[in-house]
Parts: structure tokens; sequence; C-alpha cells
């Protein structure tokens, strides 16, 4: 009987897997659409946390994003982590929805997993771009001589990022919210 429970609930999840498959596509789709504008609810708190950590100060223009002078970066659509976003959205949702034993809860973390999701997104963006800024500091021009370089740490911050934000839902006591 507990086998043919588990089955079930598997099934019944799927519906709910679908559902966040559906709202990632059509993220992405809309992300296709956007400009550095409709990108502010990541760029902005991305670039204030920047000036924070460099005490710099940026200037923003719609049409190039955040500019700051004395770093010489330029923060915009590309470094929005939009894709990030959408990734730790489908991860956190997917590792936790089995966890919830009613419709109404498996619907109502769809939300709360953009808002974790936003949340971790604006933090790790904020530590990739710093995080390039200090190879450029330690190893000045390495952009320019090695062009794949920013991209590589790139992918290797929002990879490691990914495994430990993965790592916390899975060892954390989040579990522990099968109740509702």
């Amino acid at each position: 009987m507990g086998i043919a429970k588990e089955k079930l609930q598997k099934q019944e999840n799927i519906l709910f897997y679908g559902l966040a498959v559906g709202i990632f596509l059509i993220l992405k789709f809309v992300y296709t659409t956007l400009d550095n504008g409709s990108l502010h609810f990541l760029l902005y708190p991305t670039n204030k946390c920047i000036e924070i950590a460099t005490n710099s100060k940026a200037i923003y223009a719609s049409e190039t994003g955040f500019f700051h002078q004395n770093l010489s970066i330029l923060i915009e659509k590309s470094c929005s982590g939009f894709n990030f976003l959408l990734l730790c959205f489908l991860l956190c949702y997917f590792t936790n929805v089995v966890y919830f034993k009613t419709a109404f809860a498996k619907i109502l973390f769809l939300p709360i997993a953009l808002i974790i999701s936003y949340l971790f997104t604006i933090f790790v963006n904020a530590a990739r771009i710093l995080s390039a800024i200090v190879i450029e500091r330690i190893f000045p021009y390495s952009s320019k001589q090695f062009p794949w370089l920013h991209e590589a740490e790139g992918v290797f911050i929002y990879l490691s990022f990914l495994i430990i934000f993965y790592s916390f839902f899975n060892l954390s006591s989040f579990r522990k919210l099968d109740r509702f």
C-alpha cells in the first residue's frame, strides 16, 4: 500500500512539474523581449551590492545599464542572471514540491520558489561580478588576452552555487514541510 501511494503521489506531481516547466518556458520566452529597463528588478539590487562592496557609484542609462567608470565595468542585460534565476526556480521547486501533500500547498510554493530563487540570484550575481573584478585586478588585461576567461568564471560561479543551492534543499530540514 505504501509503494502504491508513493507512486500515485509521483504521478500527481507530474502536473505540478509541468506547471513549473510551463512557467520556466514562458519566462524564458519573455526574456528574449526584455531590455535593461525591464530587467531593472535584477540589475538594480545587483548593482547596489556592487556599489556597497566596492564603494563605487554607477551611472545608469536604460539603453546600456549600470556603468562603473572607476571599475571599468558595465552591468547590463547579460549580467542580469535571469537564466540563473529560472534554473534556481526549477531546482528549488522540483526538489521541494514532493514534500507538500495538498495541491494548494504545491501551487502556493510556486511564487515562494520564485522569491527564494530571486534573492539567491541577487546574491550569486553580485558574487560573480565581484569575482570578475578581483580576477581583473589580480591579472590585469586578462579579459583582453583571454576573452573566454570571463565566461568560464561565470560558468564556474553559477554551477558551484547551483550545487550549493541544491545541496541546501536536499540536506536541510526543509523536508519537514511535508505536513502541508
